[in-house]
């Protein structure tokens, strides 16, 4: 597989354009040369075949060619909505939930969250992560990039939940929890909500089981608030093929 670019701009065959500065220092350091053929991705589906024209000390040429309808994501949508893990925790999830498939990512504060975000930094944040969820999809082959949500507390997100996601899992260690190998293979929009370190409070647990959320279990263990909505996923990802 050839070298896997992303940019914004609108693509077409035949066109030359400038790769946005982060390829370009990826090409340099990939020491490609002229006439090297790449891959570029915009979002919006497939992928085109390109041709590097020309490398400058800050600027790489590219000529785009043929239009690849390459498809790579999963049969259904998947909505990953985590309380937001501390340090870099959050970093590999969104890195790890993008090389599996899901479609969007919601961070979200909730009761007891470590890490806090509000304002600017968290807007800083969101387009930190989204950047991870780009190089992600360079290197995995996807050609459409997930999506960060902003920041929300818990309780909006909540209640904005109208949504025509037909499957709604809260992941719970509660012992009323249904076995997640037990539930039906999900079909189009899914959406599935796990707590921050330390897990979500009664009284949240209580608000997602009333906006439609199934409290649904992963085994006996205890899995890490990055780890468990990443174990689903692998896993739904995979009876859904």
């Amino acid at each position: 597989m050839p070298p896997r670019f992303h940019v914004n701009d609108r693509l077409h065959s035949g066109i030359k354009i400038a790769l946005p500065a982060g390829a370009a220092r990826h090409v340099q350091v990939l020491r490609l040369q002229p006439g090297a053929l790449i891959a570029l991705f915009n979002g919006e589906g497939g992928q085109w075949d390109a041709r590097v024209t020309s490398i400058a000390r800050s600027e790489v040429q590219v000529e785009v060619g043929e239009h690849l309808a390459v498809d790579r994501e999963l049969p259904l949508a998947v909505t990953l909505a985590i309380g937001m893990p501390a340090n870099e925790r959050m970093d590999a999830f969104v890195e790890k939930a993008t090389e599996l498939g899901a479609a969007s990512i919601q961070p979200l504060l909730t009761e007891r969250s470590v890490l806090r975000l509000a304002g600017e930094r968290a807007q800083r944040r969101r387009e930190h992560w989204q950047a991870i969820a780009i190089a992600a999809c360079e290197q995995c082959g996807r050609t459409r990039v997930p999506q960060v949500e902003p920041v929300q507390l818990l309780s909006a997100w909540l209640s904005e939940r109208e949504s025509a996601a037909r499957t709604r899992w809260l992941l719970s260690p509660a012992d009323d929890a249904l076995p997640l190998a037990e539930q039906p293979v999900p079909q189009g929009e899914v959406q599935m909500l796990s707590g921050p370190e330390g897990g979500l409070s009664s009284t949240e647990a209580d608000a997602a089981r009333a906006a439609g959320f199934v409290a649904v279990g992963l085994g006996p263990r205890i899995l890490r608030a990055d780890t468990a909505p990443l174990a689903a996923l692998a896993y739904i990802s995979l009876r859904a093929r």
